[in-house]
C-alpha cells in the first residue's frame, strides 16, 4: 500500500468519525431514570439504552407531529365553516332582523 493510499484511507476514516460525532448530541437524564431504562432494555429487544431512548423519542415526535397536523387541519376546517356560516342571503338577513325587532332587540 502506498503512502498516498494510506493517507487517503486515514483522511476518510477521520472524516467519517467527525461526521458521526457531529450528528449526535449528549442528553443528560436523571440517573434513576437511566437505571429504569437499563432494566427495560435488558428485558426487551433493544441493544442499548440509547437505542431505546431514540425509539421512544421518535415515536413521541411522530405523535406530536400527527397531533399538530390534525389540529391545523381542524383549524382550517373551522375557518372554512366559519366563512361559510357568514354567507347569508339578503332574505335571511331581513328575516333575522325582523325576528330581532319582534323580540325587542332592534
Amino acid at each position: 500500500m502506498s503512502w498516498f493510499s494510506l493517507f487517503k484511507a486515514l483522511i476518510t476514516t477521520l472524516q467519517e468519525s467527525i461526521s458521526v460525532r457531529e450528528s449526535k448530541v449528549t442528553v443528560k437524564i436523571p440517573r434513576p431514570l437511566y437505571r429504569k431504562i437499563q432494566q427495560v432494555v435488558e428485558e426487551s429487544g433493544f441493544n442499548s439504552p440509547t437505542d431505546f431512548i431514540v425509539f421512544v423519542l421518535r415515536d413521541l415526535m411522530g405523535e406530536a407531529e400527527a397531533s399538530q397536523a390534525a389540529a391545523e387541519a381542524a383549524a382550517r376546517t373551522a375557518a372554512e365553516t366559519t366563512d361559510q356560516a357568514h354567507e347569508f342571503s339578503q332574505d335571511e338577513l331581513d328575516d333575522v332582523k325582523r325576528k330581532l325587532k319582534n323580540l325587542g332587540y332592534l
